[in-house]
């Protein structure tokens, strides 16, 4: 092991650890999908079930199951927690990392160190890589497939297509059909763009489609005969159906997307655009130049494959997505690892060419503006989640000053000549700050406000034996978390489910004359309050 490949072992390793696994405990589950789909996976365990997704012991078909199988894994080692919930989703993130930086050590040698840590720091990656969610074991998977696919391309080794295939697999079977739909689209837009649309028959090859249908067949065929529904209920519904209707009430604008992707790749952003617009502008001169028919020349061709591949596969899933009904932020994670191939393709052009051009002022300014500006947020998080504001006087003083130093600090490192060897540098200190920063100072309060932990064990302190827990006007988030921290069925008032046994009531403050309406004849007493999230816990008798 050379001294270059053992240092970028070790910011790999250190990088890693930092951004995607530590502190994945420090707050409890949050939102509905975090404790649902811990949950689900917890129910799998003890059925000892790989085949039928649950949650409170009915068949939970909405998603595949690659992020059940890894949290059962991680269950079994550590124990079920918050911090193994969300294990999958770290290592996931690391292995995408990883597969940038091999790739491009084996095919663009000098910047892959560049690439995997400008992908790991991008705010979308360490964002997902902290869930409990499906979102980072497609991204993964598609990641891996993508470079898989575009190795074989370049190099005509089939063990690289294999990889495409496999890769694939685990993504149908990680969200499903969206993993090589998208592929598919990716692909294609990529080799009309550059005509080489012969590679499309090359690509469909026979014995990469049965490495295909052999990971990812078995499991669909086994739930679909366990589970008449199945079809009608993940395809028809979950698929087809959130992409052509608005049926779960997630509708966003068309341009809904834009802003997203300009978030996920933060800070990185500003340079990614630049970045993309180079290639860009470099096919539509040469196409205008050289005519309809002719063809670019082998070397233009082996410069800017890699760049072109790249945009389409950080614009295609942006415009799929757009036209969704049903829009969540995750869905266009896919796309982020692009903005990092794309600009260290972008630092390798500028860095190795004879004549190192300058970075415009306006780009290095809105660079480090971009990367400073979250610190703001970051240091008053507390009061963001606890107020819903940020506060004035001296906190904002100080934030707004940290902001500065950064921002000021970036700008004049970068306007130097060949700054742009330092964007990595000075980039992931305000990203290292930031992230540091959100655990230390909002973790209490994350926990505190928009988790169920804190309140599932206070309602465990003053019940004296185990009681069935329902719930009553609360947000779902509250009702999911509550269910996965107790292990129990929760019951939901709302749809007519009370139960006839005593039990726990969570419902909102100042409702008791309300609930006592909703148990006529049954004594209900107020056992606490839980001020964080406003609401209060009461025991109910059992009926007679």
């Amino acid at each position: 092991m050379t001294i270059r490949t053992r240092t970028d072992s070790l910011l790999l390793a250190g990088f890693c650890a930092f951004l995607f696994f530590y502190g994945l405990g420090q707050f409890g589950l949050i939102g509905a999908d975090e404790p649902r789909y811990a949950q689900v996976a917890h129910e799998m365990l003890e059925r000892h079930d790989w085949v039928t997704p649950t949650l409170g012991g009915q068949a939970w078909l909405e998603k595949p199951p690659l992020y059940y199988w890894q949290a059962i894994v991680a269950y079994r080692i550590l124990g079920v927690s918050d911090a193994a919930a969300r294990l999958p989703s770290a290592v996931n993130a690391t292995f995408l990392v990883l597969a940038i930086y091999f790739f491009l050590r084996r095919f663009r040698p000098g910047f892959e160190l560049d690439a995997a840590l400008i992908t790991a720091s991008s705010a979308g990656m360490i964002g997902y890589a902290r869930a409990a969610s499906m979102d980072m074991a497609l991204a993964a998977a598609f990641c891996i497939g993508m470079l898989g696919w575009f190795a074989w391309s370049e190099s005509g080794l089939k063990r690289y297509l294999a990889l495409f295939y496999a890769a694939v697999a685990l993504g149908m079977l990680a969200k499903g059909p969206i993993a090589p739909f998208l592929g598919a689209l990716v692909i294609v837009s990529y080799l009309l763009v550059i005509r080489e649309v012969r590679l499309v028959r090359k690509t469909l090859w026979l014995p990469g489609i049965l490495l295909f249908c052999v990971i990812a067949l078995p499991w669909f065929l086994s739930v679909q005969m366990r589970n008449p529904e199945f079809f009608r209920e993940f395809i028809l519904e979950h698929n087809l159906g959130r992409f052509s209707q608005n049926l779960y009430h997630h509708t966003e604008p068309v341009w809904y997307y834009l802003p997203v992707t300009v978030l996920s790749l933060v800070p990185w952003t500003v340079f990614v655009i630049a970045a993309m617009a180079q290639p860009v502008s470099a096919w539509w001169k040469r196409r205008k130049s050289t005519g309809e028919r002719e063809e670019s020349s082998p070397e233009d061709k082996s410069r800017d494959q890699l760049d072109i591949f790249a945009c389409c596969w950080l614009i295609v899933p942006v415009l799929f997505f757009s036209f969704s009904q049903s829009k969540l932020p995750g869905y266009i994670l896919p796309a982020v690892p692009a903005g990092g191939l794309l600009l260290a393709q972008y630092l390798r052009h500028n860095l190795q060419s004879d004549n190192e051009k300058p970075v415009a002022k306006v780009v290095i300014v809105l660079h480090a503006l971009l990367a400073a500006a979250p610190i703001v947020p970051a240091l008053l998080i507390a009061y963001l989640i606890t107020q819903h504001r940020l506060p004035g006087g001296r906190p904002m003083f100080v934030a707004l000053a940290v902001a500065f130093v950064l921002c000021a600090g970036i700008a004049l490192t970068l306007v130097r000549r060949r700054a742009l060897r330092m964007l990595r540098f000075v980039t992931l200190i305000p990203v290292v700050l930031i992230v540091g920063a959100v655990l230390k100072l909002g973790s209490a309060s994350m926990d505190q406000t928009l988790s169920a932990r804190p309140l599932a064990e206070e309602i465990a302190a003053v019940q004296t034996h185990p009681l069935p827990l329902a719930v009553y006007q609360i947000r779902r988030e509250l009702e999911y978390g509550l269910t996965f921290y107790r292990n129990r069925l929760t019951f939901n008032y709302d749809w007519g489910r009370v139960p006839e046994e005593e039990h726990l009531l969570v419902a909102p403050e100042n409702l008791q004359d309300e609930i006592r309406k909703r148990v006529p004849g049954r004594r209900v007493s107020y056992l606490g309050h839980y001020p964080a999230q406003h609401v209060d816990y009461y025991w109910v008798a059992a009926s007679h």
